[in-house]
Formats: C-alpha cells, structure tokens, sequence
C-alpha cells in the first residue's frame, strides 16, 4: 500500500493582493457573477490566465473566451495523496462496481487497483498488442451490468497485414481475476497504416450501453486526410454497440459510401472523451499539432475540421494546409491550448464531495505536467485551473466511486494519485 500524503492544498482564502488583480480581470462594467452550468456561482473572482508562455501562432480566436481564459482557484481544501505506485506505462482506467480501479498498461496487461492502493497481478488471456510508438494496451470499460455478465471492453493497437489499426475487443473476467475469458475482437477501425502513432482511443458509454469510440488519423501526412473520409474509420468518433454494430440513427447509415458506425469526424488524435453528467451530451479533447489543442462539444453527423482548419501549425514551424482556423460547415472547438499542453485523459466530476468541482471538466495533460480544471457554463469554458503542477505527464483522470478523482502518471513505475479532502 502507498498512502503518503505529498500535498495538502488550502485555498480557501486569497491574498489581497491577489482579489484586487483578479477583480480587474472581469470585463469592464460587468459585476454579474459568473455561473457554472448547474447554476451555481463561481465564488472566485477570475485570476489572469494560468497559460503565460507566448503561443506558437498569430491565430486569433473565432470568439471570446475561446483560448486562455480567466484563471480560477479551488476554494476547498483539498488533500493529494499518492495512492498506488509501480504501474509500468498505464493508459487508461475504469470503476469496478465494487469500488476497485481497473487499469490498462501500454505493454498489454491488466492490473486491479484495490481500495488501499494495492496492485493484483497482471491479468491474462488478452489478444496480442502492438506496443510500439504511441500504440499498446489503451482504455478500457466495464460493462454497466458486469455484476451479472463480467464483461470488459478495451482498445488497442492490432496488428495486421497492412499495418496496424485501433481495435476494440471485449472478454469476461474470470471469477478469479487471473484471465480474460472469450475474448474477441469486435470492430477494426480500417485502413491500416505502417506507423505507430495516433492510435485515439477512448471509450464511453451512451444512456442505452453503447460505445463511442475515439480515433486517430495516424499522424503521417499521407494518411490524415482520411480523417475528412466517411469511407474510412480514422478520425473519427465511432458509435457501435457491444457487438461491434452501428448504432441505429447513427448520422452515415442512410448516405452511400460512408461507414455506418461514425458518429462525427475530422479529428486528429482524440483521447479524452465523457458525458456531461447533467446533459448527457459527449465532450472531446484531442491533440493538436504544435499548439491548437481542442476542446470539442460532439455532435451527430459533425465535422470538426481537422486537418483542413487548426489553431495549431505543423511541427516543423509551416501552416497545416492553407493556414485556416475556419471554414463553413466544420465546427469550432469549445477551448483551444496554444502552446501544446497534449491533453489525454479528461472526465467530468459529477460528485459531490467536493461540491464546487460539480460538473467541472478535468482533463489531463502529458507536455504541460499538470492537471486541468475546466470550470463550463452554456457550453463555454469559463475558468480554468492547474492542479498538480510539475509533478509528472500525466495520462488519465477517472472519478472514483468514492467522490474523489483519481489520476494517473505516464511512464514506467508510474503512481495513482487520489484527490479527495
């Protein structure tokens, strides 16, 4: 077990200092209180943008508030533990309905994380995993009725003979958590490709169980423009059940040579995905190139422009294509980074044990080592925050069925870190 407390954060009070700077923040003449999206106010007044390093662009913001937003501080005092430590690469995470965290690592195992921070041993029976590059063992869900059924769900990089492809496959646990029982393969996001990033790969649950999936476009020039194919699976946000078949009322079903099971498309290399515990409507983050990481709002039948419109440019320092941030008929992200911070993991907090977190959204960052909190109201960010600041790249964040959030480094003999109060 590890429960070393390494941090404990009160911020309940600000210096004056710090009330007055933030105060001018607002915009001139408004002193309405700024609301999140169930209504309540934000007590903070809004600090200066917490991104203070210049961006790689000249771009500017197709609407206010879109990119580098007032800053907000946590008012509860909140404590940061480390929980777990000696997970080698993990990617993604999922509850068991008994409180226990199920944790994928890239190279291709399984491990369970019990409520004292204690690791199982890895868990077998998985398909074969391409584990290079960006590529493994990736997320993973547990069936809503896996109390009666064990079903588990999982992506990952596949091999074939065109290359390799994100692959979503699901198996019952055994009863004695040593094995993955009946596994199968059930969708191949098709064409594959010779290279080893980009890979997307998250999964969530809609109302009536079933997935949506994220994909990449596979980074490589020659390739990402199958992002802006309907023919193609790259990309893409998928929507099959647990079978692997096309949701019915999927957007594409009815149009000719489109893949029935996508749900909305041009998406770079999406990683991060939840419902809005209020709403039900499905958020995205995904990575940008050199800056113009996105924040999406996912809508059926939607296209989100990539690799036609960025707020971001190639790495090399040249535009993407024409160097447009806009075009008619492709949607605008929500929230934008620049520089890069590579977002991953994200989640919406629906608990109430740290009541004015509530239907926050959180999201991990690799380049940025930090935690964000994005504070929402009507579909629009309006405060952000960084917790966990320097401490490592950090992949995934899941709400533990306890009220607290749990996150998780990347890299070998990485740790869960628990913040709770």
């Amino acid at each position: 077990m590890v429960n070393k407390k390494i941090k404990t954060l009160s911020l309940s009070t600000l210096v004056i200092g710090c009330l007055v700077a933030a105060c001018a923040c607002r915009d001139e003449g408004n002193d309405e209180p700024i609301v999140q999206e169930d209504g309540n106010p934000i007590d903070t007044p809004l600090l200066p943008p917490v991104e203070t390093n210049p961006p790689n662009t000249n771009y500017q913001p197709a609407f206010e508030g879109q990119t580098r937003v007032g800053g907000v501080e946590t008012q509860t005092q909140i404590s940061i533990t480390e929980f777990a430590s000696g997970l080698n690469n993990p990617w993604g995470m999922a509850n068991l309905p008994d409180g226990r965290i199920i944790v994928t690592e890239k190279g291709g195992n399984f491990k369970i994380v019990d409520q004292s921070g204690n690791l199982s041993a890895a868990i077998g029976g998985l398909p074969a995993v391409n584990s290079s590059g960006q590529g493994g063992l990736l997320d993973v869900a547990v069936h809503p009725d896996f109390n009666n059924n064990r079903l588990l769900y999982w992506t990952f990089s596949q091999n074939g003979s065109g290359g390799t492809a994100t692959a979503v496959a699901k198996g019952q646990l055994s009863n004695d958590e040593s094995q993955i029982l009946n596994a199968q393969v059930i969708f191949t996001a098709l064409p594959e490709f010779n290279g080893s990033n980009h890979y997307g790969s998250r999964i969530v649950w809609d109302a009536n169980d079933n997935l949506f999936i994220s994909t990449g476009e596979r980074s490589s020039a020659s390739i990402r423009d199958e992002a802006q194919e309907l023919d193609a699976a790259l990309g893409k946000i998928l929507h099959i059940d647990t079978n692997g078949n096309a949701v019915a009322g999927n957007p594409f079903i009815v149009q000719a040579n489109a893949l029935d099971e996508i749900y909305s498309y041009g998406h770079r290399n999406p990683q991060g995905m939840d419902r809005h515990p209020v709403t039900g409507e499905l958020w995205a983050v995904e990575h940008g190139p050199r800056g113009g990481d996105e924040v999406n709002l996912i809508e059926a039948g939607k296209n989100y422009g990539w690799p036609v419109i960025t707020y971001g440019i190639e790495y090399g320092g040249s535009p993407v294509g024409a160097g447009i941030t806009q075009q008619s008929g492709m949607e605008q992200p929500i929230y934008y980074w620049d520089p890069s911070i590579a977002p991953c993991g994200a989640s919406f907090y629906s608990g109430s044990l740290i009541s004015e977190w509530t239907n926050n959204f959180f999201v991990t960052a690799l380049a940025g080592q930090h935690l964000i909190r994005l504070v929402i109201q009507g579909n629009r960010v309006v405060g952000e925050e960084r917790l966990l600041e320097g401490v490592s790249r950090f992949r995934d964040v899941l709400e533990g069925t306890d009220g607290a959030l749990y996150v998780i480094e990347s890299g070998s003999n990485a740790k869960m870190h628990r913040i709770g109060i």
